[in-house]
Formats: C-alpha cells, sequence, structure tokens
C-alpha cells in the first residue's frame, strides 16, 4: 500500500475517534509514545489517565481488560493523552519531577489503592521500602501487601511505585520488569534541566 494511501486511512481513522468522541461513544482512548523504557501505551478515560503499560505486557491483552473493566468502546485517539505524552517527554528530559494529569484510580480498589495514592509521597530521585510504605499507611505489617499494591499498579511512571524498594535496598519486581525499574532510578539520579 502506498504512503499517500496510509496517510488517508490513518485520517479516516482520526476522523472517526473524534465523531466518536463528540458523540459520547468511547469509553478509553489510548495512544502509543516512545520512552527510554521502551514502548509505552497510554489509556483514558473522561475522568483521567486509567492506564499505563509497557510493551512487554502485550497491548493487545491490556486493552481486552481495559474493555472488560472499564467499557467495550477503546479506540485509538491521541488527542487526549497529549498532555501525558509532553509530561512524560519532559520527565525523560530531566525537566518535569512530577506530573500534573488527571488519573482515574478505577482499576484499584481497597488497600492496593491507599498504597499507590501514596506512593507520590515519595519525592523524585527518592527511594522507600516496602516496610516504609507499610508505615507510612498506617499499616505496618502490610509489607506483602504494599508489594503486591506496587506490582498491580496500573498507573506506572505516574504513579511512583519504580521508588519502591526491598528492605536491604536491591530492586525487588517491577511490572516493566527490573531494567525498566533500573532505569527510571538512575535517570532520577540525574540532573535536571
Amino acid at each position: 500500500m502506498s504512503e499517500l494511501a496510509m496517510h488517508e486511512i490513518d485520517m479516516l481513522k482520526e476522523n472517526l475517534a473524534e465523531r466518536a468522541a463528540a458523540e459520547g461513544l468511547i469509553d478509553v482512548s489510548y495512544r502509543l509514545v516512545d520512552s527510554p523504557v521502551g514502548q509505552l501505551m497510554l489509556a483514558a478515560t473522561e475522568r483521567g489517565i486509567v492506564r499505563v503499560a509497557f510493551d512487554s505486557e502485550d497491548f493487545d491483552a491490556v486493552l481486552g481488560s481495559l474493555a472488560q473493566k472499564v467499557g467495550v468502546r477503546v479506540l485509538h485517539r491521541a488527542a487526549p493523552l497529549d498532555a501525558a505524552a509532553t509530561q512524560l517527554d519532559e520527565y525523560f528530559a530531566h525537566s518535569r519531577t512530577g506530573f500534573d494529569l488527571g488519573l482515574d484510580h478505577r482499576l484499584s480498589s481497597g488497600y492496593r489503592l491507599e498504597v499507590q495514592l501514596a506512593l507520590p509521597r515519595i519525592g523524585y530521585g527518592h527511594t522507600a521500602s516496602y516496610k516504609e510504605m507499610a508505615a507510612l499507611t498506617g499499616r505496618p505489617a502490610a509489607v506483602r501487601a504494599v508489594g503486591t499494591a506496587c506490582a498491580t499498579n496500573p498507573l506506572p511512571i505516574l504513579v511512583p511505585c519504580h521508588r519502591v524498594l526491598r528492605s536491604d535496598g536491591s530492586l525487588g519486581g517491577y511490572l516493566g520488569g527490573l531494567d525498566a525499574k533500573k532505569v527510571l532510578l538512575a535517570l532520577e539520579q540525574g540532573p535536571l534541566r
């Protein structure tokens, strides 16, 4: 297929997405962005960003899960995610230390949500242990539950679960893989611009 034909198809898809949005027919909009930790998928509802996924997670599976948990009308539509993409670019360029985005936390509940809401208290360039996070949330014995909350965080990077380490300083796990966690931690040690 020619480049012109591909462009025309992309324009038709974009027009379809915008018409669907104007008529309130989209439950989840998504787009892909490149980053130093690989390609990321960003997904948003009218409430805000609902999911950040790493390419290692299988984007089709993530979209299927969003269709089941949020709504079946899932469509590629970049515009609602422009601010998120820009802020992530700024973060990776060392010119942003936090995010100012609406977040939709509907994919988490209970203590997992409580932990995820507390994660932004760990400042840029700092880390905390799972044990410290358990204490911070008022449940000092809930160390494993903190680990589960971090492992199931649907908004990695934006909600900085990468800043949580084991008590001995080792990395623990990470949804995007340990290499991604190392990159994020190293990035936050670099100079700000």
